[in-house]
C-alpha cells in the first residue's frame, strides 16, 4: 500500500501541494535570493526605473511594501516563485498580535499582500539574480527585466538548513521533507521522525500527529530551545516521543526511505531504526549570497545593519531574517520591514531622489 502511495505521490505531487512542489518552493527560496551568477537575462530584457524595489516577499518585504506604497512610491516587490517566504508554509501562527485564535501562515501572507497592493505596491513573481550597488540608481537584474532603483530594501529571509548526512539529498522528496504542512498528508498512519529542538520542530511535530501514526522528535541536545508552551503540548501528546542527545548519521532506503542510523552523542551508542519519513527543522541560514562582496556581512552571512535598518551602502536597507540572527519572528520581521520602509521614504525625501524616477 505504501509503495502504491509513493508512486501516486511521485506522479501527481505537483497537483496537490506535493513533495515536488515543496522541493520547488524550498529550492526557489535558495535560488531566488542566493542568485544564479551563471544565468543572465536575455538581451531583449526591458529596463524599468523605479523609486523602491524590495527583494523578497515575506513579512518584512510586504511590511516595507505597505509603508512605501502608502507614501506613493509605487514599490516593486520581487517575490521569487513563492510569495510569503517561510511563514507561508506554516500551518498556524499563534503569536502574531490581532489573531487570538491564531492564523494560517498562507492566510496571513495573503492579508499582507492585499493591504500592500491596496496602496499601490506591485508584486512581481520574478527573482533577482544580480545587483550593482556601486552607483545610483542601483541596478537589479532579474530573469525578465533590468530595474534601475533609487533605493533597495533587502528582505530575502532565510532558507532551511540541511543535515548534510549520507542519504539526505538522495531521498529528498522520497521520504525526506522540510515542510510538515506540505507533506504531512502523505504519511497517514506512518512512523516519522522530526529532527530539531526549536519552535519550528515542535510545531511541525505536533501538526504531523494529525496524520502520522507516531512522531519521534530527535534532538542533539538534552534540552529544547522551543518555548515552554510548545514543549508542554508536545510532551502531553500521546503520539509523540523523544530521543534527546541523539543525531541522525545516515538515511537508508531503496526508492524511498526505509530506515535511519542514529547515534547517542553522550554514550556513543549507535543503532538503526525503521522509519517511513523524516522531517528536518534544524534552523535556517540567511539568503544573502547575492550580496557577498557588495555589502558588509557577519561571519554567519547576515547583512550588517544598524537600528535604522541601514547597510554600509547609502540607500540600501535590510529587514527581516536576512539581518536578524536572534529573534527571527514574524512580528519582529514586520517591525523591521516597517522601519526599513520608513527609512527608504526619508532617504528619498532627503535627497529628492523620488522626483528623478518617474
Amino acid at each position: 500500500m505504501y509503495n502504491n502511495n509513493i508512486e501516486f505521490i511521485v506522479t501527481i505531487r505537483v497537483w496537490c501541494a506535493s513533495k515536488v512542489w515543496n522541493l520547488i518552493v524550498r529550492k526557489s527560496m535558495e535560488l531566488n535570493f542566493n542568485g544564479l551568477n551563471s544565468i543572465k537575462p536575455s538581451h531583449s530584457s526591458e529596463m524599468e526605473f523605479v523609486k523602491v524595489i524590495i527583494i523578497g516577499s515575506g513579512p518584512a518585504g510586504l511590511a516595507a511594501a505597505l509603508y512605501t506604497a502608502r507614501a506613493d512610491l509605487n514599490p516593486v516587490v520581487l517575490a521569487g516563485m513563492e510569495l510569503g517566504g517561510q511563514v507561508s508554509l506554516t500551518h498556524l501562527v499563534e503569536n502574531y498580535p490581532g489573531f487570538p485564535d491564531g492564523v494560517g501562515g498562507s492566510e496571513l501572507v495573503e492579508l499582507f499582500q492585499k493591504q500592500a497592493e491596496k496602496f499601490g505596491a506591485r508584486i512581481e513573481f520574478d527573482s533577482a539574480i544580480q545587483v550593482n550597488l556601486d552607483q545610483q540608481p542601483f541596478e537589479v537584474v532579474t530573469y525578465n527585466k533590468v530595474y534601475k532603483a533609487a533605493t533597495i530594501i533587502i528582505a530575502t529571509g532565510a532558507a532551511a538548513l540541511n543535515l548534510n548526512i549520507p542519504g539526505e539529498k538522495e531521498f529528498t522528496g522520497k521520504g525526506v521533507s522540510y515542510c510538515g504542512t506540505c507533506d504531512g498528508w502523505f504519511f497517514k498512519d506512518k512512523e516519522v521522525i522530526v529532527v530539531g529542538g526549536g519552535d519550528c520542530a515542535l510545531e511541525e511535530g505536533i501538526f504531523l500527529t494529525r496524520y502520522a501514526k507516531h512522531v519521534t522528535i530527535v534532538h542533539r541536545r538534552k534540552t529544547f530551545r522551543a518555548g515552554t508552551l510548545l514543549q508542554k503540548r508536545a510532551k502531553e501528546n500521546p503520539k509523540i516521543s523523544f530521543l534527546n542527545n541523539t543525531i541522525l548519521t545516515e538515511i537508508l532506503g531503496e526508492d524511498i526511505v526505509k530506515e535511519v542510523k542514529l547515534k547517542n552523542v553522550v554514550t556513543g551508542e549507535e543503532w538503526r531504526q525503521q522509519i517511513d519519513g523524516i522531517f528536518v527543522f534544524i534552523g535556517h541560514a540567511p539568503n544573502t549570497k547575492l550580496f557577498e562582496g557588495k555589502l558588509n556581512l557577519t561571519k554567519d552571512n547576515y547583512i550588517v545593519t544598524d537600528s535604522s535598518m541601514k547597510t554600509n551602502v547609502e540607500g540600501v536597507f535590510v529587514a527581516g531574517e536576512a539581518a536578524d540572527p536572534i529573534y527571527r519572528q514574524v512580528v519582529t520581521s514586520v517591525g523591521m520591514g516597517a522601519a526599513a520602509g520608513m527609512q527608504a521614504i526619508h532617504y528619498l525625501q532627503e535627497y529628492a531622489l523620488q522626483d528623478q524616477v518617474k
